[in-house]
This record gives C-alpha cells, structure tokens and sequence, in this order.
C-alpha cells in the first residue's frame, strides 16, 4: 500500500454477511467431509491399481511371452480389468466425490446423514472389487466396458442409488433459486447414470436379447457412460473451478446453457457408430452419425465459453494448480469431441475400425479430460476438508507434467498404432494380412507406449498418492495461503 491509498472499509452488514457465509460454506464442509474423503481415498487406490493393469495389458500387446509364469495374466483378462479399474474405480468414484461436494456448495444445504453417503461408497467400491477379481480370474460378459459380473453389477447399482438419491434431495431443497450451470450438469449425470446402467444390466440379462441386439444394447450404453455421465460431472466441475478462482463470472451463462442442452440432447445419441458397418440397421448408425456431427453445436459454445473466459487470466495458470489441470482438461474435452466427429464418417471409419484408435479416443476422454478435470478439482476441495494445505508445491509440479506428458503419450500412441493398423488392413497390394500381423506392425507403437507413458503416468499418480495421504494424516502446511506452483512475487 502506498501513502497515498486508504485502507478499504467494510460496512459492518457487509461484514456480517460475509461471516454468515463462511460458516455457512464450513458447515457444509463439515459434512461432505467423511463422504468426499472417502471417494476420494478409494479412488486413488483405483487409480493406482489401473496404472499397474495398464502397463502389464500395454507390455502383452508386444512382448505376449511376458509373466506367462501367471496365467490369469493373460490380456484377455488384463485389459477389461483394467477397463474396470479405471471407468468404475478410479473416474466413477473421483467423479462422485467431486459431484457431491460441488452440489452441497452450489445448493448451500449440509449434508444430512453423510454416513449413508459413505456405506453407498462401500457398496460401489466392493462392486468394482468383485468385478475386477471375477474378471481377472476368467469370467467376462463379452460386452465392452460392462464386462463385469451380474452380482459386480447389483453391488455397483445399491451402491449408487445410496449416493445419488443425496444429490437429487440436495437439489431438490436447495436455496438458490436460479440453480448454476453446474448443478444442471450434475443433475443429468445423476439421472442419467442409474438408467443407462440398470437398463443395459436387465436388457443384457433377458435370454431375449442377444447376439446383435446386445451389442445395440451396449454401444447405447457406452454413449452414455462416457458422454454423460463422465461428460457431465467433468464439465460441472470446469464451470465452477474456472470462473473460481480467476474470480470473475463465466463469459455467456445464454452460451453455457445452449451448451448443457444440446450435449444432453445429441451425445446420448451417438453411441451407435461403433456399430458402423456391422448387421444393424442402417437407420441407427446413420443417425448416430448426424447426432455426432451436430456435437459441433455444444463443442462450439461450451469451448468458446471457456476460452473467453479466460480471455487476459491465462496467466493465473502459472499460479494455481486447479486451474491448470482444469482448463488442460477442457483442451481435451475439445479435442475428443472434435476426433468423435472425424471419427463417425463412413469414410474415416473403414480405416479406423478394428483398431486402437477407437481405445486412443475413450483414454483421451477418460485420461485426457476427466481425470485432468478431477486432479484440479481434487487440490482445491481437499484442504477445505482437511484443515491444511498441500505439503509440496514440487509434488504437484511432478504430478501435473507426468500426468500431461504421460497420458499425452499414451493417447497419442493409441491413436497412431491405430491409424498404422488401419493403412495394414486396408492395403489392398498385401496378401490378406492377418490380425497378428497388423499388431505386431504397431509392436513399436505399444512399445514406447508401455515404458514410457504408463510409467511416467504411474509415477506421477504414486505421487499424487502419497501426497494425498500426506493430506489425510494432516502433515501439511498450516492453513492458509494455498500451496501454488509458484508464488505471485515469484513470477518474475
């Protein structure tokens, strides 16, 4: 302050008012606390489960004489194990951490009864463990992504109508009467969810249904998952951290809600293109294809949001970790729904089909977005629970660059094996080549995917692990000023 500044004043309503709301945000702290720190927990520990599952399925792909000493190390098991891991463990628990907690801010209401909450948590996490185990040990329902076991299933299902009747009563006695963008979001991934998940778990089930119809079934399915419930509670949280800590309102709220709308109403649509070229009427793959390229409308409005947003704060990102992996986290939303809309031409499918494009474009959904997403949202909710602030700015300066880095590889890796692939399988000058010879074309691909970025990935979550247990034995710095990469009288 300089001689010639005067101090600010506060009126002492001003004052008040904002004592009222910071009790008012302490208590419902207070009771997200048991609940969000368990999802939280249990879902690093998937995490780091997945990365280890990750790395062995990767090193199977080309070096297949690896651990055959383990047979239930097949990749036949490994990879739809570490589907599991990653989907149901680590996105679905992080995600409903962060949904729980952002709904109780946003609704202002304090979370009765949190210990149902938590028992909810459990129910989900033994669910995940019983498929994983099921999975690994042989059983697989043959239907991607939904792989697991019917009693997998139920525990998953009980687990989530404890946790997300909460977020619907939260909703439903909120005091705001104009409930923010992100609220919407969440609210669709929380009705969302229970009916793609129980409807595909009875429709696969009826003897009924099978063959062509269960993959229908399943690639409805899986529009949903990945677009709705992982699109939604990713884009609730980036609509609220974003305009947080830049301190200023999000650009259009027109704009946001044209967005919300557009994706709720075209992305549960696109599910079919992966069924392009199969024995399904044409019908359903054709309008999965419009409904995909009209992606371009909520792709559109929710990015330019974001960017003008951002507009003269790009800054700030040298500064605050949750906004760093925030906004990386919306550059990939971008980018998966831009490679989705490629994708799903006929012409562009027919070389991408049968191949690890397909797994190069859910990682960066799932890796690329989401998980960025829950990383920003995880460093700014856990010391509001904890009471302290993240122990090292150096560990999440290491975790942010092996994480960017590491998934970039990964995701980039995918995507150009399965374009290598592809070229293989559609050159019509070589003699029919066969599917093992097409993977081992892409030996070099798999290769460096395997000991470069899923190592550098998993070291980087080992990181973020032991660092999170820092924070939940309170060994952390003294509340306060947040832990930053660098300290604004740093900067220059």
């Amino acid at each position: 302050m300089t001689a010639t500044e005067e101090p600010q004043t506060i009126s002492p309503e001003s004052a008040e008012k904002r004592d009222l709301e910071n009790a008012e945000r302490s208590l419902i702290d207070a009771s997200a606390r048991g609940p969000v720190l368990t999802f939280f927990t249990t879902a690093i520990f998937w995490l780091l489960v997945s990365c280890v599952l990750g790395f062995i399925a990767s090193l199977k792909l080309h070096s297949p004489e690896s651990l055959t000493a383990f047979g239930f190390l097949s990749y036949g098991n490994i990879w739809p194990a570490y589907n599991t891991a990653m989907i149901y463990g680590w996105c679905s628990l992080a995600g409903m951490g962060v949904a729980t907690w952002l709904i109780g801010r946003l609704t202002r209401v304090a979370i009765k009864a949190p210990r149902i909450l938590q028992l909810g948590a459990w129910f989900w996490n033994a669910g995940v463990a019983t498929a994983v185990v099921t999975i690994m040990v042989g059983y697989n329902s043959g239907l991607e992504y939904f792989e697991m076991h019917k009693a997998a299933r139920a525990c998953i299902f009980i687990g989530y109508l404890l946790i997300g009747i909460w977020g619907l009563i939260l909703f439903r006695y909120r005091r705001q009467a104009a409930p923010y963008i992100s609220v919407w979001y969440l609210v669709g991934a929380f009705f969302w969810f229970p009916w793609i998940f129980g409807t595909a778990s009875l429709l696969t089930s009826m003897p009924q249904i099978g063959g062509v119809m269960k993959n229908v079934v399943n690639a409805w399915y899986q529009g949903g998952l990945f677009n709705i419930w992982f699109g939604c509670i990713g884009l609730a949280s980036a609509y609220y951290f974003i305009p947080k800590v830049i301190n200023r309102p999000i650009y259009s709220y027109n704009m946001a809600t044209t967005g919300f709308w557009s994706w709720i109403f075209l992305s549960g649509l696109t599910g079919m293109t992966r069924l392009s070229g199969g024995p399904v009427p044409a019908y359903l793959v054709t309008i999965s294809i419009a409904a995909t390229i009209l992606t371009i409308i909520p792709l559109c409005t929710v990015t330019t949001n974001f960017v003008r947003t951002m507009k003269g704060h790009t800054s700030k990102m040298i500064y605050s970790p949750t906004l760093r992996f925030t906004y990386v986290g919306t550059i990939a939303f971008s980018l998966a729904v831009g490679l989705a809309v490629i994708s799903s031409l006929r012409s562009v499918d027919e070389v991408t089909h049968f191949t690890s494009w397909n797994y190069g474009q859910v990682h960066l959904m799932t890796l690329g977005f989401f998980s960025m997403v829950m990383f920003g949202a995880i460093y700014y909710i856990t010391p509001r629970l904890v009471g302290c602030e993240w122990l090292s700015r150096t560990f999440i300066r290491l975790h942010f660059l092996g994480s960017a880095y590491g998934a970039a590889t990964i995701i980039g890796l995918f995507l150009l094996s399965g374009l290598a692939m592809g070229q293989t399988l559609n050159d019509s000058t070589a003699d029919q080549p066969s599917f093992y010879n097409v993977i081992q074309n892409g030996a070099a691909y798999h290769a460096v995917k395997t000991y470069i970025g899923y190592v550098i990935f998993g070291l980087a979550q080992f990181i973020f692990a032991v660092h999170f247990l820092f924070m939940r034995l309170r060994i952390g710095q003294p509340s306060g000023e947040p832990t930053l990469f660098v300290n604004p009288g740093e900067a220059h």
